[in-house]
């Protein structure tokens, strides 16, 4: 269902990332995304625009050295499972080879064989309105990055692991768990795949500029 591209350095995957659409740049596709537009990212893939440098932005940089230990004590907290991880690797997509995935971890259930997706992610808590984005699920971004990663994959279920720190307290953080199965965002899964198969062929291979989509206010 899909091929692994590997790499030796950072450099030599951050190109070959750039062959195609990975999971942040899904949320960007649907306008929803609180970092980027879709002209921005239309600029970057048709190579009208080098995408910005943010390797060393602060919270970047962060989320990158807390990966590996959030992971393993993911797998402290989850034995049932057996992990795989390879940073430098790419999932590309044998059906639609323009879309490809970086995970986090590749996850094998250990009784049942079923395989899933590891999702890790860092973020500081600023306002209200975040907040309330991680109150009743994962922020809509974050939930279709998952989502595309399923598309690439084929595989069954994911699980999301945050560490939320709060900017109004440097004591306090909290670790959470998400997770769901494939059969539960497959309507979701279809949207998200017809919406990136449009932008990516008519958008991109035939460069057209697509109207700007603005976020909700």
């Amino acid at each position: 269902m899909f091929t692994r591209i590997s790499a030796d350095s950072h450099e030599e995957w951050l190109n070959n990332r750039k062959e195609g659409l990975g999971g942040s740049d899904s949320s960007i596709i649907l306008g929803i995304s609180p970092f980027k537009s879709n002209i921005d990212l239309w600029l970057e893939k048709t190579g009208k625009k080098e995408p910005r440098d943010i390797s060393n932005n602060e919270k970047v940089k962060y989320g990158h050295e807390a990966e590996d230990s959030i992971r393993n004590l993911f797998m402290l907290d989850h034995s049932e499972y057996e992990l795989f991880h390879d940073e430098f690797m790419i999932l590309r997509s044998n059906k639609y080879p323009f879309l490809q995935a970086s995970l986090d971890g590749e996850l094998t259930e250990i009784e049942t064989g079923k395989h899933g997706i590891l999702e890790i992610k860092t973020t500081e808590i600023m306002n209200k309105k975040m907040l309330d984005e991680w109150k009743n699920g994962i922020p809509n971004h974050y939930y279709t990055q998952c989502l595309h990663y399923l598309i690439v994959t084929g595989y069954e279920f994911v699980w999301l692991r945050v560490k939320l720190k709060f900017a109004w307290d440097s004591n306090y953080q909290e670790i959470r768990d998400y997770h769901f199965t494939r059969e539960e965002v497959i309507e979701d899964m279809k949207y998200l795949l017809s919406q990136e198969i449009k932008f990516w062929n008519e958008n991109v291979m035939k460069g057209v500029r697509p109207g700007l989509i603005l976020p909700e206010i």
